[in-house]
Order: structure tokens, then C-alpha cells, then sequence
């Protein structure tokens, strides 16, 4: 069962509070490739609460395509919001959110993140029980947005049992 014809996440959105220091940051720091943008998008009616639970006087001033390595693409906004935007959400905040980059090399990963400004929370913690194998550290983006680094190149100690696997970035076709 499930929802018929899944094959995957296509994009995942999320807005910023500017979109060229965003752009700078996933193109320039993380390496991201720029695909395409639209915008501005406004409405006279009631559309922007039907179709997005926003403001209906809410503009979503532009939207950027990216494409990252294997995986999802990103689809990030800038709006003006009619009624003022909420502070960024913490992970233990209902909403809360990561965005998470498989990377080979963690250490070289995170040594880069230092050299760029970039805020690393903590070191790199070794994971246990089912995800014994993996590494990972939290970052932030320069507006503050949490994104994480995971790196297991000899794959997680779930595996062993077998059953299904994790998709994984570095083999993307399997």
C-alpha cells in the first residue's frame, strides 16, 4: 500500500530571508548547481491561502532550482509575508527541520566548514546501535538554518541484518 506511483522525493522547499546570500551559500560553500528561478508570484484573491496556507496577501518574491549532488533538488523561496514571519525553528520545535549532505571525507568536510566562517556545533559525534558506522555534525548556514553533515563509508550496522537499505548518495542506484 501506500501512494500510488511513488518513486522518490523530487525537491524539497524552504524559504529564506534572502535569496542572493542563500544563493551564494549552496552554490558557493556547498556546491550546489543553479537551475532556475520564477517569480514574483501575488494574488488578488484568496489563491496564496487555498494553495499555500499563507497570507493571501503574502508575494513570493522569487523561487530558485538547484540541483545537489545525487538526491533531491532544492527549491528555495523569498517572501514578503503579509502577516510577518516566525522565527527559525529549532530541531525540538514542531516544524523543526535538517537538511543533511552525505560527504566521503567528514573530517576534511568539516575542517572546509572552518575555513569558510561557517558555525560547526560541536565535533563530529560516532553514532550507535542501528547507525553504529556513521559520523555526523550539525552546521549553520549564515541566517542560521541547521544543516548537517553524515558520513558511513563502510555502510551502518542495520545492514548487517539485512532487509531494506537506507538510500544511499554515493551509490544512488542501488
Amino acid at each position: 500500500m501506500g501512494l500510488p506511483g511513488l518513486k522518490g522525493t523530487e525537491h524539497i522547499g524552504f524559504t529564506v530571508p534572502d535569496l542572493d546570500e542563500a544563493h551564494a551559500f549552496f552554490v558557493d560553500v556547498i556546491g550546489c548547481q543553479y537551475v532556475y528561478s520564477l517569480g514574483p508570484f501575488r494574488a488578488d484573491d484568496d489563491w496564496m491561502s487555498e494553495h499555500l496556507a499563507v497570507d493571501p496577501r503574502s508575494v513570493m518574491r522569487e523561487l530558485r532550482f538547484y540541483r545537489c549532488g545525487f538526491g533531491p533538488n532544492f527549491e528555495i523561496f523569498e517572501w514578503d509575508a503579509a502577516d510577518g514571519q516566525h522565527p527559525q525553528p529549532r530541531n525540538s520545535d514542531i516544524g523543526g527541520h535538517h537538511l543533511a549532505f552525505y560527504v566521503d571525507d567528514l573530517d576534511s568536510a568539516v575542517a572546509y566548514l572552518h575555513e569558510r566562517g561557517l558555525r560547526v556545533l560541536g565535533e563530529p559525534t560516532a553514532s550507535r546501535n542501528a547507525s553504529e558506522g556513521q559520523r555526523w555534525v550539525y552546521f549553520l548556514t549564515p541566517w542560521g538554518m541547521q544543516l548537517e553533515l553524515v558520513s558511513y563509508p563502510d555502510g551502518k550496522a542495520y545492514q548487517r541484518a539485512g532487509g531494506p537499505a537506507l538510500w544511499h548518495p554515493a551509490r544512488p542506484a542501488e
